[in-house]
């Protein structure tokens, strides 16, 4: 992957600032420090972000290293990943962002996990493992497709084995979910 100077700063900057906000409002909704104003304002903020993003696609397929640097293709991959309300919009970012991985544009990891939150918010199962619940009881992986071979398709995607992720998971949402969120997917922040 290329270090140079992004070749869009301006896009750049958007995304950044899009997704830092966006998730600063996910970390308080987590640990239910919203009233319902405040969540109502999160789900606007998810939708202009995913149509900023929509636009972005439009323009220039995936916002890559080479245009919008690493830090805001991070960035615009957060975004897609929380376009939940747009299913559509997220299966077309997925086919986008794997073509700029087959580029060496973009992170294979990150594809992994916009794969699999579309595959969930379709209504099957994951791949590999990334999307999980946080329930009253704990925390568990979202619906899996044959989990008997799961390491080796996270190894194949350069993520660690899933006992590990879960663990890294564990320590940052551990004690920081209520019972209210028990539907609520959130990423597997994998160390």
């Amino acid at each position: 992957m290329t270090t140079a100077d992004p070749q869009r700063p301006d896009l750049a900057r958007e995304l950044i600032a899009r997704a830092a906000e966006s998730a600063a409002h996910r970390l308080k909704r987590v640990r239910n420090q919203l009233d319902a104003v405040q969540l109502g304002r999160g789900r606007h903020a998810d939708h202009a972000n995913t149509k900023v993003l929509r636009r972005i696609l439009a323009e220039h397929d995936w916002p890559g290293h080479r245009l919008v640097g690493p830090d805001a293709a991070r960035a615009a991959w957060s975004i897609a990943l929380h376009s939940d309300d747009e299913p559509d919009f997220q299966r077309a970012a997925t086919t986008l962002l794997k073509r700029a991985v087959q580029a060496d544009d973009a992170l294979i990891q990150h594809w992994a996990h916009l794969h699999d939150r579309a595959l969930i918010n379709n209504g099957h199962e994951q791949e590999y493992g990334t999307q999980l619940l946080l329930r009253a009881g704990g925390i568990e992986l979202c619906p899996l497709r044959a989990p008997e071979t799961l390491d080796a398709r996270r190894a194949s995607v350069g993520l660690p084995p899933v006992a590990v992720a879960l663990k890294s998971v564990h320590r940052r949402y551990g004690s920081d979910h209520r019972a209210e969120d028990a539907q609520t997917c959130v990423l597997a922040k994998a160390a």
